[in-house]
């Protein structure tokens, strides 16, 4: 769990101009972390392609492009999922579901 939210909070953090809006909750025994900025975000057609070991969309901050690949295999190692959308402030929204009994471990 460190490593997953550090990473997405860490690209929040490179990317947001000025806001990052994290929220925890449960659904059907499903944790669902959500991080939302209000960055640039990442074109619809790239969401996937970030998720590739070494994929950068952007070299201009630094970074190795192997965080979110790492989120997604730690995400489904432990059960879950993640997503990248549109975030409501135009940034990027990242929500990452993992069953309860994964957290309470």
């Amino acid at each position: 769990l460190d490593d997953m939210l550090g990473n997405l909070l860490d690209n929040a953090g490179k990317w947001s101009l000025s806001e990052i809006h994290v929220t925890v909750g449960v659904e059907d025994s499903v944790v669902v972390i959500t991080i939302d900025d209000d960055g640039p975000g990442i074109p619809e057609k790239d969401r996937q392609l970030v998720f590739a070991r070494g994929e950068r969309i952007d070299e201009t901050v630094p970074g190795s492009g192997l965080g979110l690949g790492i989120v997604r295999d730690l995400a489904v190692l432990c059960g879950g999922t993640i997503d990248l959308d549109e975030s409501e402030s135009g940034g990027l929204k990242a929500t990452l579901r993992l069953p309860q009994a994964i957290i309470r471990q």
